[in-house]
């Protein structure tokens, strides 16, 4: 990443995840990033806060840039696809943030030949926490997946998946920080109810999900184990246990991840036919 300038078309939320993380891993300097966006306000809050050059001029970035993070709305990605192919040259790489937006539609509105990367990251990113899954188009080199992998690592864990499989990734890490919020939530419910104060009860549950998922990522062990940890005879982790288990939390989980990655692929066939156009 040393020698790359890196242009991110898009300023919002994810996009400024990426510049906090890459800046923060010190693998590039501020001179080396800069970004796009209609608001006037983002600019600025982006300049104030990381240091960086912007822009309102989505071509000219991409003539600066050798790798273009697109970072819009998908839909609005069809339009902002015509900027970036006029400022496009030989050799650059263009990395996709934009939910549901397959890869072949992606690369039919760029110039033949466009090395492209589609991402799946979540919003935990913001926190440098992510998980992200990234597909390689028909033309990416091993070394643009290697771009496109540090740039997702500098905010969290990357995984390299064929495309067919983002669908599945959208299903459960994309959409499971909403998943874990409600747990979260629920737990520092039932902490309300027996007796907890509320702020309490919600960071003992927020750092329980936290810890319990770091424990799990450090060790590499199978969560069966380490829930049988905590589990003793005739105790209260495993009197716990039994009611989620007769209120059908692991098949609604399962249920969940299955339900939204159906969504994603209805919503990815539908953005398809409308980019062929």
């Amino acid at each position: 990443m040393e020698e790359r300038r890196i242009g991110f078309v898009g300023g919002g939320s994810m996009a400024s995840a990426l510049i906090r993380g890459l800046l923060h891993s010190a693998m590039v300097t501020p001179a080396q990033i800069r970004a796009s966006d209609l608001k006037e306000q983002r600019l600025d809050e982006l300049r104030q806060t990381y240091g960086i050059d912007t822009t309102d001029d989505n071509e000219a970035l991409v003539r600066w840039a050798d790798v273009v993070v697109i970072a819009v709305k998908p839909q609005i990605v069809d339009r902002i696809l015509g900027a970036v192919a006029a400022g496009l040259k030989e050799g650059d790489v263009v990395i996709s943030v934009a939910a549901g937006v397959p890869i072949e539609a992606i690369e039919a509105r760029l110039p033949e030949r466009t090395r492209v990367i589609r991402s799946m990251p979540n919003t935990a990113a913001i926190a440098l926490a992510g998980a992200t899954a990234i597909a390689p188009g028909s033309h990416a080199t091993k070394d643009d997946l290697e771009v496109a992998r540090a740039l997702f690592e500098a905010v969290g864990r990357c995984v390299v998946l064929d495309e067919s499989l983002i669908d599945a990734v959208t299903g459960l890490s994309g959409s499971g920080p909403a998943y874990v919020m409600l747990m979260i939530e629920a737990l520092a419910d039932g902490g309300v109810k027996v007796g907890l104060g509320r702020d309490t009860a919600l960071l003992l549950a927020a750092q329980t999900v936290y810890g319990a998922a770091k424990l799990q990522l450090e060790t590499g062990e199978h969560p069966g184990r380490l829930k049988d940890m905590v589990t003793s005879p005739g105790g209260t982790a495993i009197a716990g246990l039994h009611t989620l288990e007769a209120g059908g939390l692991r098949r609604t989980l399962i249920d969940a991840v299955e339900a939204a990655t159906n969504r994603a692929g209805e919503l990815g066939e539908q953005m398809a036919k409308k980019l062929r156009r």
